[in-house]
């Protein structure tokens, strides 16, 4: 029965395990957010009260 056979399997299950580790990391740190976050100023902005009847 050849799917028994370790051999090719086991060279192929090496391969993947190599560009999961060595190929793919790189690819994936590489990535740029479009939109840079920005910090928010630390003065707190006074907003205007809501005068609606809740009732």
């Amino acid at each position: 029965m050849p799917q028994l056979n370790p051999t090719p399997w086991f060279a192929i299950l090496v391969f993947s395990w190599l560009v999961f580790l060595i190929v793919i990391p790189p690819k994936v740190t590489a990535q740029t957010f479009p939109n840079e976050p920005v910090s928010q100023s630390t003065e707190k902005s006074k907003g205007t009260p809501w005068n609606w009847p809740w009732h």
